[in-house]
């Protein structure tokens, strides 16, 4: 039988964070939600919100920020699991907006974690949300030197029209093997960093007060209700906003670029596994599909299920921080927290999403705006 849990979700509204309060409390889980309610996720009039909607009078909510310390403790009263999924997100914003990253993510956190280790709270278990982007490039395999790990690209290279990664020793091209959780960790942007601070400082925290604690980190996750209009994360929200106002899709490097793009219903399914496992647990999980697929391949399913010729176009630019491909081993999940990974193919879970989109409003389309920013600042080559 399930042990009911008294459940804070910091960032409780946002994407991942509606659909696992709304699973939690089907399995009788007690929630509780601190959300900022933030614009650039949630629209210009954020109490309408569909993700906020989706919750509201069904969880006890407080519009709060993890960077102020009374909202923070009038939401630890009571609790006695975190999961703590509040964050800024979006690779290339994070390399300008480098203090409102590190304000909210690694601030954020600090404060949270210091409310917990100074109060006496009967926190038994804390979750976060981390990000498949502390890996950098991630595992690769080399012909001649064995599995590397690669330092990010050469701009040098990628000007030049070479965007695959090098070995790191023979400088050969390397090819693409599943991510696995004792990789070495190298963020190329300043949101993994961010992502890669918070997990170190719950684990640690975890660690010296006795404190069950799970970093997740999460591979590119999509599904209905995710924001349709922030122009700055979200592969398939960016292009199905293009493609629903008749603009063009601009194919970054050459569209060979893979992701490991994974549903919402099972990124809330591993996290739930986590949350109610009953076992003493301070670990890191990668939480994706173990399928890579590339962005050429997005963009033209995109344009099938919406039946549009609106032209995609493959520009060789690239942005500073991004990686190549990402991919993600599910082996040590499944095994500790008896996770049977994956349900939804990314066939499927594209249709779904595409079907959802089609009777959700037209969002405006802010994604020049957002690349022109990243112009302004070098980051778009």
């Amino acid at each position: 039988m399930i042990k009911s849990r008294n459940i804070l979700i910091t960032g409780g509204a946002g994407f991942i964070g509606s659909n696992l309060a709304l699973a939690l409390l089907a399995r009788g889980h007690s929630v509780r939600v601190l959300d900022s309610l933030s614009p650039q996720i949630h629209g210009e009039d954020p109490l309408k919100s569909p993700l906020y909607q989706s919750i509201k009078d069904k969880v006890d909510f407080t519009r709060g920020d993890v960077r102020n310390e009374s909202d923070l403790k009038s939401c630890l009263n009571g609790v006695d699991t975190v999961v703590h999924l509040a964050a800024e997100t979006g690779t290339g914003q994070s390399m300008y907006s480098i203090k409102h990253y590190i304000d909210v993510n690694v601030f954020g956190t600090g404060l949270l974690l210091e409310a917990i280790a100074n109060s006496k709270y009967s926190i038994k278990r804390l979750v976060v949300a981390s990000s498949r982007a502390v890996y950098g490039e991630g595992k690769y395999h080399c012909a001649v030197d064995g599995y590397v790990y690669p330092e990010a690209r050469r701009s040098v290279d990628m000007v030049n029209g070479d965007f695959e990664v090098h070995c790191p020793y023979c400088s050969c091209h390397v090819r693409l093997v599943p991510t696995d959780e004792s990789t070495p960790v190298r963020p190329s942007s300043i949101y993994g960093i961010t992502k890669l601070n918070q997990e170190q400082m719950c684990l640690t925290i975890g660690r010296a007060q006795k404190i069950s604690t799970m970093a997740f980190r999460y591979q590119n996750v999509y599904g209905p209700g995710q924001s349709l209009s922030n122009p700055y994360t979200g592969i398939l929200s960016i292009f199905s906003t293009r493609l629903r106002n008749d603009r063009g899709i601009n194919i970054f490097e050459d569209g060979l670029e893979s992701r490991d793009f994974v549903h919402i219903d099972d990124v809330v399914s591993a996290t739930v596994a986590g949350i109610e496992n009953p076992s003493e647990i301070i670990e890191v999980f990668n939480v994706g599909s173990g399928v890579p697929t590339n962005v050429l391949t997005v963009a033209n399913s995109l344009q099938q299920l919406f039946q549009t010729t609106v032209p995609i176009k493959i520009s060789g630019q690239f942005r500073v921080g991004d990686i190549r491909h990402n991919l993600a081993d599910l082996s040590h999940i499944k095994s500790a927290l008896d996770w049977r990974g994956p349900k939804i193919t990314f066939d499927d879970g594209l249709l779904g999403f595409v079907n959802w989109a089609r009777n959700e409003a037209i969002q405006p389309d802010r994604y020049e705006d957002s690349m022109s920013e990243l112009a302004a600042k070098g980051l778009l080559k």
